[in-house]
């Protein structure tokens, strides 16, 4: 098997690409594929935090420290909540895996994992992950850093991720010239609507992006909500992995509609 690999850029910080990350790998394991993200962005660290539990081995190490480890070993299973008995779950009771990759670690060891070398390590770790997932996710900062150019020289596409805003849509122009400049190039664009981002210039750059996705709470502890709701955002993040992976993916989700007329 070798996946298809999707890095996801951030055209700014804030952009919401981890989150993003986060929601389509769980929709791709609940249509029933292997998804794996993989932390690119060291400063933020995100993805760590939809990890429940201790995380012992992460990607840095295995970068610097422990370089013959196989990735498995800094590997979890994204948590997903939502149980009926009130205990945590995890992308284990989905019908695929959604698993992350997360980067967590003190500053001296990033430092070590941001050099040259360890971005090729990384480039490796990415092809690594492609022979046992149906897809993977490379989390990207703005390419600004060695493990950024690594992740959208080395995927087998480029989504850049920005806020469905004028100011998302200027750092996405910005951001176009920065991949152009290490010979890279955005293959697709996904504005992430806000609670805020309600004006009419707003509406105008969703409809200019390949993929647009509604406002959901950005709170990491309501995510992922792909993972078991309903509705126009998990529909929106279902169309958005078919779309940016191009395949067709099926997933059992009901309209808005019929669910407020249920709980009626």
């Amino acid at each position: 098997m070798q996946a298809t690999t999707l890095a996801l850029v951030g055209a700014a910080g804030g952009a919401g690409t981890t989150r993003t990350a986060v929601e389509l790998a769980t929709i791709g394991a609940r249509g029933g594929r292997d998804v794996a993200v993989i932390d690119a962005a060291y400063a933020t660290q995100g993805l760590s935090e939809y990890v429940h539990g201790r995380i012992g081995t992460d990607l840095t190490t295995l970068l610097t420290d422990e370089a013959g480890a196989s990735l498995s070993a800094a590997t979890y299973p994204i948590a997903v909540g939502g149980r009926s008995d009130g205990r945590e779950a995890d992308a284990q009771s989905l019908p695929g895996r959604a698993d992350v990759v997360p980067a967590r670690a003190p500053f001296e060891r990033v430092a070590r994992a941001k050099t040259s070398e360890a971005a090729r390590k990384l480039e490796r770790r990415i092809d690594e992950a492609a022979t046992a997932y149906d897809a993977v996710i490379v989390d990207a900062s703005p390419v600004a850093s060695n493990e950024a150019v690594a992740a959208v020289t080395v995927a087998d596409g480029v989504a850049a991720v920005h806020p469905a805003t004028p100011h998302g849509r200027d750092a996405l122009q910005r951001l176009h010239g920065r991949i152009a400049d290490v010979s890279a190039s955005v293959d697709a664009t996904v504005a992430v609507s806000r609670g805020f981002d309600t004006g009419t210039d707003d509406a105008d750059v969703s409809r200019d992006a390949d993929v647009a996705l509604p406002e959901t709470d950005p709170s990491v502890t309501a995510a992922p909500v792909a993972a078991t709701g309903d509705g126009a955002y998990p529909r929106a993040v279902a169309d958005a992995y078919a779309r940016l992976f191009d395949t067709t993916l099926e997933v059992d989700l009901l309209e808005a509609g019929l669910i407020e007329r249920m709980r009626g």
